[in-house]
C-alpha cells in the first residue's frame, strides 16, 4: 500500500531532539568549523562523486529500475524537491550512506540488495533520504571519512589532539542516525517493517522458522534496561567510536518515539512544514527534549550505582554478621 504524503514536511518533525544538542555541543568545540572547512575542502564532492562514477553503477530506468523507482517514491512520501542520485558499488558489507556536500547522493551496497527483501530495501533507503533531508550532509560525510581512514595516520599527539573532535563527531552521528530511523519510517509508514529491518541488519534470518522478530525486540529491550553500572561504561566504551548506534537500540528508541504519539500525529497531519506553518517546535522544546533525553540516561546509570552500592552494603552486612 503506498505511503501517505506528507507534503511540506520539515525535518525538524521528526529530528530527534539528542541530534541537534549533539550537534550544537559539537560547534562548541574550538576550531570545529575550521576542521569541518578544511576536510570539505580538502575532499570535496567532485572527488567523492568521480569514485562512484568510476568503480560503481548509477541507477536508472534500465540500470536497477526497482531500486531507481523506489527511491522516486521515498522522495514523494517526504516531498523532497529533488531527488538524489543512487550508486550500487560491490562490497560484502549490509550498508548504505548518504555522502558529498552540495550535491549529496546515496550509495548501496550490493549485498544489501541481495540479502534485504525489497521492502527493506526500501526502509534503509528511505533512511538516507532522511539524511538529506535533515541536511546532515557536511558532517555525516565527514564522519564517515574519519571512521573509514581514522587518524592512525596522524602523528600521536596530532591524533590526541583532535580526539575530542572525532568523539563528538561520532556522538552526533548516532543521534542523527536515530533522527532518520523516525524519517524512514514516515516514508514507509510501517513499524512492523521498520523493527523487521534493525532485526535483519543485527543478523536475523529472514528463513521461515529461523528467526523470531518478537524474541529480537525483547533482546532489544534486555540490552537497555538490565545490566549494572560498570556494564552502562561499558556500552558507552563500546559505541564511543562508533558511526551508527547498535540495531537493538535503534529498535526501542523508536518504538519509543511510536509509543509517544509523535509518529500518530505526524501522519494525522500535525506537523512543522517548510513554509513555516504547522506544528513548529521551540528552541527551548528542543532543550528541554534533550535535556530531558540525556537526563532520564543518567538518572538510570546512577540508579544502577546506587543499586550496586546497596547489594555491596547488603553483602558486608551479612558477612560482618555471619
Amino acid at each position: 500500500m503506498p505511503a501517505t504524503p506528507l507534503p511540506q514536511i520539515a525535518s525538524t518533525s521528526w529530528e530527534h531532539p539528542a541530534d541537534r544538542a549533539a550537534l550544537n555541543t559539537m560547534r562548541s568545540i574550538p576550531g570545529f568549523d575550521e576542521i569541518v572547512r578544511r576536510a570539505a575542502g580538502f575532499f570535496g564532492e567532485r572527488g567523492l562523486r568521480h569514485l562512484f562514477l568510476a568503480n560503481a553503477v548509477r541507477t536508472g530506468p534500465t540500470q536497477r529500475p526497482r531500486l531507481y523507482g523506489m527511491v522516486r517514491e521515498v522522495c514523494a512520501s517526504l516531498d523532497l524537491p529533488e531527488v538524489p542520485d543512487v550508486y550500487v558499488t560491490l562490497s560484502p558489507l549490509v550498508n548504505a550512506m548518504a555522502v558529498g556536500f552540495e550535491r549529496p547522493f546515496i550509495v548501496v551496497n550490493a549485498a544489501a540488495l541481495d540479502i534485504l527483501s525489497e521492502d527493506e530495501q526500501r526502509f534503509v533507503v528511505a533512511h538516507e533520504v532522511g539524511h538529506i533531508a535533515s541536511g546532515h550532509m557536511t558532517y555525516r560525510t565527514i564522519a564517515i571519512i574519519t571512521t573509514t581512514i581514522g587518524f592512525s595516520a596522524l602523528p600521536f599527539l596530532a591524533g590526541l589532539a583532535i580526539m575530542p573532535f572525532q568523539l563528538a563527531l561520532l556522538e552526533w552521528s548516532r543521534k542523527a542516525e536515530l533522527s532518520c530511523d523516525r524519517a524512514a519510517l514516515l516514508a514507509v509508514q510501517d513499524t512492523t517493517l521498520a523493527m523487521r529491518t534493525f532485526f535483519r541488519l543485527a543478523g536475523g534470518s529472514a528463513v521461515p522458522g529461523e528467526g523470531d522478530l518478537d524474541a529480537f525486540l525483547k533482546q532489544a529491550a534486555e540490552y537497555e534496561s538490565e545490566g549494572s553500572a560498570w556494564d552502562s561504561v561499558l556500552k558507552a566504551i563500546n559505541t564511543a567510536l562508533r558511526e551508527h548506534p547498535f540495531n537493538t537500540v535503534r529498535a526501542a528508541e523508536l518504538q519509543r518515539w511510536v509509543a509517544s504519539g509523535a509518529y500518530a500525529r505526524i501522519l494525522a497531519g500535525e506537523y512543522a512544514r517548510r513554509d513555516g506553518t504547522g506544528t513548529q517546535s521551540t528552541y527551548a522544546e528542543d532543550v528541554r527534549g534533550a535535556a530531558d533525553y540525556y537526563g532520564q540516561q543518567a538518572k538510570e546509570t546512577f540508579d544502577k550505582v546506587g543499586d550496586s552500592f546497596a547489594r555491596a552494603a547488603d553483602a558486608f552486612r551479612r558477612k560482618a554478621g555471619g
